[in-house]
């Protein structure tokens, strides 16, 4: 495992109390980073916390709730007195449905979480990272967001939304020490699966060229060399974690 050098450096990861997020806050912990790991989920994450030792805290948090996110927001600057890194991973998948047939209220709770929650935890951190010129934010998107997997309209259309959100971020904030990227990842076996049909989970499959699952500590891996200061130059990408499935 390479070693990155985030010694010092303050970062949140969102969902990270399971899944992709718990391996990105694993690896950053271990890079020397403090970390809050923001969940909905209070047992989880306040346990999670608790494993990962000192250099990690617990939030519990809906990112749905934009005053909340702020407030939250403004809580870790305050206690650590910068944020350096935003890894912006919760969300979930919704329903297998056709869009016809899709729930309205789902189809509305997924582009909520997915895109309105990172565009909540963007918009609550970027000042702060502004103020001290100096910031790196890594979204979490989709593979399912460039190419639109079927029956999953509400996902693959909120994490198309994530990778737009990430390029007008990154060139807002292109003039200060800020570097804006996103990942698009195939599936991963995490607790996501729990919400898909089958059918669904082998379809994703069939489309990955290396005929197998992103590894959630392959995620983590990429996801911690965009959080550090080497990552000086990009801005605004996409960093392709798909096996090969990518078309562009």
């Amino acid at each position: 495992m390479n070693q990155y050098d985030l010694q010092d450096r303050v970062a949140i990861v969102t969902g990270g109390a399971q899944g992709i997020g718990l391996a990105v806050a694993k690896r950053l912990v271990a890079s020397g980073a403090q970390v809050s790991l923001w969940d909905r989920d209070r047992s989880l994450v306040e346990a999670t916390a608790a494993d990962l030792g000192e250099q990690a805290h617990a939030v519990v948090l809906d990112q749905t709730d934009t005053a909340g996110v702020k407030a939250a927001a403004d809580e870790v600057a305050e206690r650590f007195g910068r944020i350096d890194v935003l890894v912006a991973n919760a969300g979930i998948a919704g329903p297998n449905a056709t869009v016809a047939d899709y729930p309205v209220d789902e189809w509305k709770s997924v582009v909520d979480i997915n895109l309105n929650g990172v565009f909540n935890c963007c918009r609550a951190v970027i000042p702060h990272m502004i103020a001290r010129n100096y910031g790196r934010v890594v979204n979490v998107a989709s593979i399912a967001g460039k190419e639109g997997n079927p029956n999953a309209a509400a996902y693959s259309a909120s994490k198309a939304g994530v990778i737009a959100l990430t390029k007008s971020l990154g060139k807002e904030t292109a003039g200060y020490d800020i570097a804006v990227n996103c990942v698009t990842p195939a599936a991963a076996r995490t607790r996501i699966f729990d919400q898909m049909q089958q059918s669904h989970i082998d379809y994703m499959l069939s489309k990955i060229p290396r005929a197998r699952f992103l590894e959630v500590d392959e995620a983590a891996s990429m996801i911690a060399w965009l959080s550090t200061e080497e990552n000086s130059f990009t801005t605004a990408a996409v960093f392709d974690l798909s096996g090969g499935r990518a078309t562009y």
